[in-house]
């Protein structure tokens, strides 16, 4: 009943930047916390950032200063500066939002995933 799609991915050379959008629609009562997670070839999958519902903001060690988390609520959207791209952010990359659904019979609470983007950086 919720449906999360990403945009912006693609093809950048090192230093370059790129802005991730990740856009929430569906029976959507409310959103928590928003974040972006990647995963390289070969590796598991890692939290990038994070932003809850009152814009706190947390981010992994090796993005601090070089991305940015943001979001919308108006929009349900949830975005990513990445700006000083290194080859090592080669991933695809990933929204998720904990929201809550009304139903007749009370509220549920579920973490949803988008399908994710590829972010490709050249040397």
């Amino acid at each position: 009943q919720v449906q999360l799609v990403e945009s912006g991915g693609g093809l950048v050379q090192a230093g370059g930047s790129l802005r991730l959008s990740c856009a929430a629609s569906g029976r959507i009562f409310s959103i928590d916390a928003m974040g972006w997670y990647r995963q390289a070839p070969g590796k598991q999958r890692e939290l990038v950032a994070g932003i809850t519902s009152g814009g706190s903001t947390n981010y992994a060690d090796s993005v601090k200063g070089r991305f940015t988390i943001s979001r919308d609520n108006a929009k349900n959207t949830v975005y990513l500066q990445m700006n000083s791209l290194k080859p090592e952010d080669t991933a695809v990359y990933y929204c998720n939002a904990d929201t809550s659904t009304v139903w007749a019979t009370g509220v549920t609470r579920r973490t949803d995933w988008g399908q994710g983007t590829q972010v490709y950086v050249s040397s």
